[in-house]
């Protein structure tokens, strides 16, 4: 059953929410609003309330707020189908979320100067989970056509935001390890953990958008 999408958002509520992240994460750590589940018609609210990067999951989703706002800094962070991301590439800064030798054709196909991407990492090697396994990082990378900017992880469920903090720190190791400076790592669940373990993008949806 499709999740309800979030309606009636205020903006203080959002200010608020906003500048208690900011204190947990830094002044260094970009904020981004995971709007998934978020009415198009509230993006303005978000606006007003100081967010300046939205991520988008779905490419038809991407298309119709982009167009409503298309002056705003847009990244795609869902799964990248290989067949969405000639239409996906236009609208966004970065996409967060390559992992497939099809998505690499695409690029190669469809990619400008200005293409940057991540490649998400499986970095607990959970099967059947979308990410490159750690292990395959370099192949990938030497394969990839277009400039790689960071890397990117959604770690295993967890009940509490610490058990989290040994996935963010081996992601972190391994950008290092191949001199790449963005991490984008951390949700509404986590996001403290990964900004103290090195995230430089924390994806936040519900703890962003509602009441404390």
């Amino acid at each position: 059953m499709a999740r309800e999408l979030i309606r009636g958002i205020e903006v203080d509520v959002v200010r608020e929410n906003l500048r208690a992240i900011r204190e947990e994460v830094g002044p260094d750590v970009e904020i981004l609003a995971a709007t998934k589940y978020v009415a198009p018609e509230e993006i303005g609210v978000l606006v007003e309330a100081g967010v300046r990067v939205f991520g988008e999951n779905r490419a038809q989703d991407l298309v119709a707020k982009h167009a409503d706002h298309p002056d705003l800094t847009w990244d795609f962070i869902g799964q990248l189908q290989s067949r969405k991301v000639k239409q996906i590439l236009p609208l966004v800064r970065y996409v967060h979320s390559v992992a497939s030798d099809s998505a690499l054709e695409q690029l190669a196909r469809h990619g400008t100067p200005e293409t940057r991407v991540l490649v998400q990492v499986n970095i607990a090697r959970e099967p059947g989970k979308a990410g490159i396994d750690p292990d395959e990082l370099p192949a990938f990378l030497e394969r990839c056509p277009v400039p790689v900017v960071g890397l990117m992880t959604m770690p295993p469920l967890a009940q509490r935001p610490e058990d989290n903090a040994r996935w963010f720190a081996a992601l972190r190791e391994l950008a290092e390890r191949h001199g790449l400076r963005e991490l984008s790592m951390g949700t509404s669940q986590d996001y403290a953990v990964a900004a103290r373990e090195g995230a430089t993008i924390v994806r936040i949806g519900a703890r962003l958008y509602t009441r404390r």
